[in-house]
């Protein structure tokens, strides 16, 4: 007998400390469907922009590192869906195969500028944008893959707790899913390397310059950061 089992995973793919200034765009969606089973929807960026007083910081305002002016929280984002079949092995067990894959992306940032920010200062952070964007545009064809990996795997189950024991599995496929594409597409590299080489914007290195040594020296691609 053959079943259809359909389990939701919803995963932060970690805070990641960028700076950015951009203005808020629509929440359009980009659909990318393979013939493999696996169907990514990509988000618009979301942005949030917000002014502080360095004297008297929010209680909602994250920390500031040593040697930032301003402070972003930046949020790649993962939800997975993953669809499966069932048939009877024999009549104490069943086999749980993935059949589908379908995986939401975001990228959600709220930037903390303090008020009257200095132009380098604003030109710096939008060059943190600028990085994290070349990152997000690979995101699809990054999770693409993984996920890919998973279309077809199977477990065995107790007839007896099939619910159970299927759920966890499938949520642990979901979540191995998320943490790969989190790992493999680490922008964390590239923007500590923009920090260094223009000293938090104080050095005088122009923002544009800065991230176009990044991209070349340490981005690369996504999916092939050194140490992945």
């Amino acid at each position: 007998m053959s079943r259809r089992l359909l389990i939701l995973l919803c995963v932060l793919a970690g805070m990641i400390a960028l700076g950015w200034i951009a203005l808020r765009r629509s929440d359009l969606v980009s659909h990318r469907a393979g013939s493999n089973g696996v169907i990514v929807e990509k988000q618009e960026e979301d942005f949030a922009s917000r002014t502080f007083d360095p004297a008297n910081p929010p209680a909602d305002m994250p920390p500031m590192s040593p040697g930032e002016a301003a402070v972003c929280d930046s949020n790649f984002t993962s939800g997975v869906n993953v669809s499966s079949d069932m048939q009877d092995s024999d009549s104490t067990h069943e086999i749980v195969t993935i059949t589908q894959i379908r995986v939401t992306l975001g990228l959600k940032i709220t930037i903390w500028l303090p008020a009257g920010a200095a132009q380098h200062v604003i030109e710096h952070e939008d060059g943190h944008r600028q990085i994290a964007e070349f990152y997000y545009r690979e995101a699809g064809n990054i999770v693409q893959r993984i996920a890919a990996g998973y279309i077809g795997k199977q477990e065995t189950v107790s007839a007896t707790d099939m619910t159970g024991q299927a759920d966890a599995w499938l949520q642990q496929m979901g979540k191995e899913i998320s943490d790969e594409y989190n790992r493999e597409l680490n922008p964390d590299p590239a923007q500590q390397r923009y920090d260094l080489i223009t000293d938090y914007s104080r050095n005088g290195m122009a923002a544009a310059d800065a991230v176009e040594q990044v991209l070349k020296d340490v981005a690369g691609a996504p999916g092939t950061n050194p140490g992945n």
